[in-house]
């Protein structure tokens, strides 16, 4: 399977594993990678020298392409930059603010550098910046989003007639049929992150993957839209929340009541009651945790299948 997000990223399938907080870390990205996808370490929830830790033990475990995703709201983000150049990573995906900002930085170095965007607006912002590729990620997304709301398979045909660079679509996608369609709507590649949540090597806590199992369709909610919006599991940190929203709270109080380290303590820790569980919608399809390469796999084979399936139509 040869496109230009293959060839981009010398990549033999063009799947993408979503760099999430408290579960993407070396074991999972290099899985993947292995297993001929594109994986991604999340560095927004490691300290700098974990990152590299992390980046160094990844490039031990594989010879292939892997990736570092980079939210720009973190505090120390330029010593995670000085570190991803240090260590002589390839590829960069950047995402939660202002392109412009790194991408110059990191193209300079030979940096390829992709960013997530949920809007028309921002894709064209991106571009702009000199980005080599996007993602688009739609409101089914789990963890932080868009406040738009717009819907993946409303979102990549428009972001894909607006702008000239390989789209990536995220947000949804756990399945070769789903992947399958958004490439049909206009998408060159997938980024899929639930679907990776749930595997052996997500370094999520066992708790946090059952629940990803246990989740059926309407279990989660789009919220905290004042502060970042996020996608979570209707846990009682949840209900907390909007018993608050009922109070007509100041951004103050929902910080509060947020505090520090809520995902950590949900995904990380498995605390399912206090924590912050943060899965997309597409978990009410996931039944089972597997290695990665086995998830890979039959994604592809599905996508095959289908493909050849509407051939004969």
């Amino acid at each position: 399977m040869f496109n230009n997000i293959t060839k981009l990223f010398n990549i033999k399938y063009p799947i993408i594993q979503g760099g999430m907080v408290w579960v993407s870390g070396w074991k999972l990205a290099s899985a993947v990678s292995n297993a001929g996808g594109l994986g991604l370490i999340g560095a927004g929830s490691m300290y700098p020298e974990v990152l590299r830790e992390h980046i160094q033990k990844c490039n031990k475990a594989t010879d292939k392409s892997f990736g570092v995703n980079v939210p720009m709201l973190y505090p120390e983000i330029e010593k995670i930059m000085d570190i991803i150049v240090e260590e002589n990573v390839k590829i960069v995906f950047t995402s939660a603010g202002n392109p412009k900002t790194w991408t110059s930085f990191l193209k300079e170095k030979g940096i390829i550098v992709v960013h997530v965007v949920s809007s028309v607006k921002f894709a064209l912002k991106a571009q702009e910046a000199g980005v080599d590729a996007i993602v688009c990620e739609g409101f089914e997304a789990g963890g932080h989003n868009g406040r738009e709301e717009t819907t993946t398979f409303t979102l990549i045909p428009m972001v894909k007639k607006a702008v000239t660079i390989p789209v990536i679509a995220a947000g949804g996608i756990a399945t070769g049929r789903g992947m399958l369609a958004a490439m049909i709507l206009g998408a060159d590649g997938v980024q899929i992150g639930s679907r990776f949540a749930a595997s052996v090597e997500s370094s999520a806590h066992s708790n946090f993957k059952q629940t990803i199992i246990d989740v059926k369709d309407g279990d989660t909610h789009l919220t905290l839209k004042e502060l970042a919006p996020v996608r979570l599991v209707k846990n009682k940190f949840y209900q907390q929340v909007q018993e608050l929203y009922r109070q007509n709270p100041t951004e103050d109080q929902l910080k509060e009541l947020l505090g520090r380290a809520r995902a950590k303590k949900g995904i990380f820790e498995g605390d399912l009651e206090n924590g912050e569980l943060e899965i997309g919608q597409i978990a009410g399809l996931i039944d089972e945790i597997k290695p990665s390469k086995e998830i890979l796999e039959e994604i592809i084979q599905e996508f095959n299948e289908v493909k050849a399936l509407i051939h004969k139509l």
